[in-house]
C-alpha cells in the first residue's frame, strides 16, 4: 500500500503549517485549483514528491518541456510557472513513489479560459492517455493504479449546472484503465457529505480539501476486498 495525501480546490489551513508533518505519507497528489505555493509547501514540509493535474482556475501549463534541466516553450528558455518540483500528469502517465498515475486535468468548457475542454476535446486527450498506458503495460506488465482528474465522471459525483458537469468520456477511461481509484476535485462539498462512489469496480473519491488514502499498486489489486479497503481511508 502507498499512503497518499490527496488535495484539491480548497486550502486547508492546518496543512499549511507544521501540523502537516503528522501525516506520514509517501506521495502528495493534487487534483487542481490550488495555489502552487501551497503545493510547494506540502512537498517541502513532507519531503515527498507531488503529482498534480491543473484545474479550470489554474494557469495554462501546456507547451512547456524540460530538457537538460532547462524549461523551454516554443524552443525558447522560459520560467516554469507551475509548482516547483511537482510532476504535471495532465494527459500523461507517470510513475511516482510506486504508483502509476494517469492524469486528465481541466473541466467541461463553460467559458473562455485555460484548462477547459469540450467533451470531444477531452475524449481526444483521453485516447492519448490510453495509448500511453497500453504501451507501458506492454513494456512492464503494470496497469494504472490511479486516474487523477480535476472534474468527475458525468453522473458520478458531478452537479447539474454547466460548470460542474462531469465528463462522459471518463466512464471509458475507467473501463479501459481499470484503476483502483479515480481521484477528482472541482465539486465543493459546501458542508454536505460527498460519499465515495464506485464505477465499474473503481472507487471514485472527491478529494476537495484533503483525504489520506492507502492505495494498492497494480500488482496488489487482486480482489474486491482490496478495493473495499482502499475506500476506508485512515
Amino acid at each position: 500500500m502507498i499512503r497518499v495525501l490527496a488535495v484539491a480546490d480548497e486550502v486547508v489551513e492546518e496543512l499549511w503549517t507544521d501540523q502537516v508533518r503528522r501525516h506520514r505519507v509517501d506521495l502528495v497528489v493534487a487534483a487542481g485549483d490550488l495555489p502552487f505555493d501551497y503545493l510547494e509547501y506540502l512537498t517541502s514540509a513532507l519531503d515527498r514528491p507531488c503529482v498534480f493535474v491543473p484545474g479550470n482556475h489554474d494557469p495554462d501549463l501546456s507547451g512547456y518541456s524540460r530538457r537538460w534541466g532547462l524549461w523551454t516553450k516554443a524552443g525558447l528558455p522560459v520560467r516554469w510557472p507551475g509548482p516547483a518540483g511537482a510532476v504535471n500528469a495532465d494527459a500523461r502517465v507517470v510513475d511516482v513513489a510506486g504508483l502509476r498515475i494517469a492524469g486528465l486535468g481541466g473541466s467541461i468548457r463553460y467559458r473562455n479560459g485555460p484548462n477547459q475542454w469540450t467533451e470531444r476535446q477531452q475524449a481526444r486527450r483521453l485516447r492519448r492517455v490510453i495509448r500511453l498506458a497500453a504501451w507501458r503495460r506492454l513494456r512492464d506488465g503494470r496497469g494504472v493504479d490511479v486516474l487523477l482528474t480535476h472534474a468527475p465522471p458525468a453522473g458520478c459525483g458531478d452537479e447539474p449546472d454547466r460548470p460542474h458537469q462531469g465528463f462522459a468520456c471518463l466512464h471509458r477511461a475507467v473501463a479501459r484503465l481499470r484503476p483502483a481509484l479515480l481521484l477528482h476535485g472541482h465539486i465543493h462539498p459546501h458542508g454536505t457529505v460527498r460519499p465515495d462512489r464506485r464505477l465499474a469496480g473503481t472507487g471514485v473519491v472527491n478529494v476537495v480539501g484533503y483525504r489520506v488514502l492507502d492505495i494498492p499498486t497494480s500488482g496488489d489489486q487482486g480482489d474486491q476486498g482490496d478495493q473495499e479497503e482502499v475506500l476506508r481511508a485512515p
